[in-house]
């Protein structure tokens, strides 16, 4: 498996797109892994200090979520290196689309991702630069449609990403209004924690959980997690966090959903981030969410959540884990090792999931056909991987071998 891994993460990428913005400091990447079926998706981040490294490794990642998500084409990933607080951000991204949109009409997919919004900053840039949808490239690249079928799919997504949640059995309590994108995500990662002990064995309610972040992905996760029954003992995000010893049920997660700022915890009982750090590695606790960001989990935080109780963690981050490699470093096998990992192409493969269900042909644009859609997606990876895992160790690594055995 891990000659597999090397031989795919070592492949040079087919295209690499640098740019270096004229007015800021801002530095700008594509990187598309392979052209695979004539395309290639995957979203946009920005953060300071990101790098080319950092943006070819998520390439990959796309590439192989794209093995379970569908649409079988290659994996891409764009990334700037700024600062998503400066104000000239929205500038930022306007040159940065506007240099990149040849490759947005031919073959190239984009969405929102790290401090990036798709409905917010995405559609309404490139809209302005002539792109009907920031997956048009997808859709001409791979499925190379007449002039019907590109308009029916262009449609699709025109209307299904932006769609609000309007089903009560999707959506949050509450005055605000939520998107398929601002849910869907989070939505998959608790499916994928309800699938695995259906697979593997197991009662989901009065489960505890343990959550890593508290933006889109990681709220979403514990919402949903929780109206199954799960308890959430901890949050751990980056300004401070929270710990709950009995745990907290429905309701009490539905307030701090509703009250997060941005993408920020908000409590009025929020703990410092030093306090809480100390603290919930050693919480009792039998499910781990990390949807902070990629590379946070260390090496002895896996050993205390393991000791406490951890039974799996599902992969909100893409790479959640601590390591130099791409895809599978010591960190990574240790959790694979002692926990049931659910990796991130799995886990988190909802928006990749809703971009491909959007793309076909005159499908249903109903709450439930979307989100019951990712669910079953989620739930045939997983049972692609019980064939071969029988017990719950070493799950993600035969999920990876799988995945990567589709591509070479």
């Amino acid at each position: 498996m891990k000659a597999l891994i090397k031989k795919f993460e070592d492949k040079a990428p087919e295209v690499v797109f640098e740019w270096n913005d004229r007015e800021t400091e801002a530095k700008g990447w594509v990187v598309i892994n392979s052209l695979r079926g004539g395309a290639a998706g995957g979203g946009t981040r920005m953060r300071p200090g990101l790098d080319k490294r950092e943006v070819e490794s998520l390439a990959k990642t796309m590439e192989v979520k794209f093995t379970v998500s569908g649409p079988a084409i290659g994996g891409a990933k764009s990334g700037i290196d700024f600062d998503p607080k400066d104000p000239r951000k929205e500038a930022v991204l306007k040159r940065w689309y506007k240099a990149v949109i040849p490759l947005l009409k031919n073959y190239y997919g984009t969405g929102g991702d790290m401090n990036v919004d798709e409905i917010e900053e995405v559609i309404p840039i490139t809209e302005e630069y002539g792109l009907w949808h920031p997956q048009e490239g997808i859709v001409n690249g791979h499925f190379n449609p007449n002039e019907r079928n590109k308009i029916n799919k262009i449609g699709q997504l025109r209307t299904g990403v932006s769609k609000v949640v309007e089903d009560p059995e999707f959506t949050p309590d509450g005055q605000k209004q939520y998107t398929i994108a601002d849910l869907i995500t989070g939505y998959g990662v608790a499916e994928a924690v309800k699938h695995y002990y259906n697979l593997w064995g197991g009662e989901l309610k009065g489960k505890r959980v343990i959550v890593q972040g508290w933006g889109n992905v990681a709220s979403a996760a514990a919402l949903y997690l929780a109206k199954d029954g799960v308890k959430l003992v901890g949050v751990i995000d980056r300004e401070g966090g929270l710990l709950s010893e009995e745990g907290l049920g429905l309701q009490e997660v539905k307030t701090l959903f509703a009250n997060k700022n941005g993408n920020q915890l908000n409590t009025e009982n929020m703990l410092s981030f030093d306090e809480v750090n100390e603290r919930i590695w050693d919480m009792p606790a039998d499910i781990f969410i990390p949807a902070a960001g990629s590379r946070l989990v260390t090496p002895e935080q896996v050993q205390r959540m393991s000791k406490a109780g951890v039974e799996v963690i599902s992969c909100g981050a893409n790479v959640p884990f601590k390591d130099q490699a791409i895809f599978y470093g010591p960190t990574y096998e240790l959790a694979d090792s002692t926990m049931a990992v659910i990796p991130d192409f799995i886990a988190n493969a909802g928006m990749a999931r809703v971009f491909a269900y959007l793309m076909g042909q005159d499908v249903a644009l109903t709450d439930e056909a979307v989100f019951t859609d990712v669910s079953k997606t989620i739930l045939e990876g997983l049972e692609q991987t019980r064939k071969h895992c029988k017990d719950n160790k070493n799950l993600a690594s035969v999920s990876l071998k799988q995945a990567i055995g589709k591509l070479l």
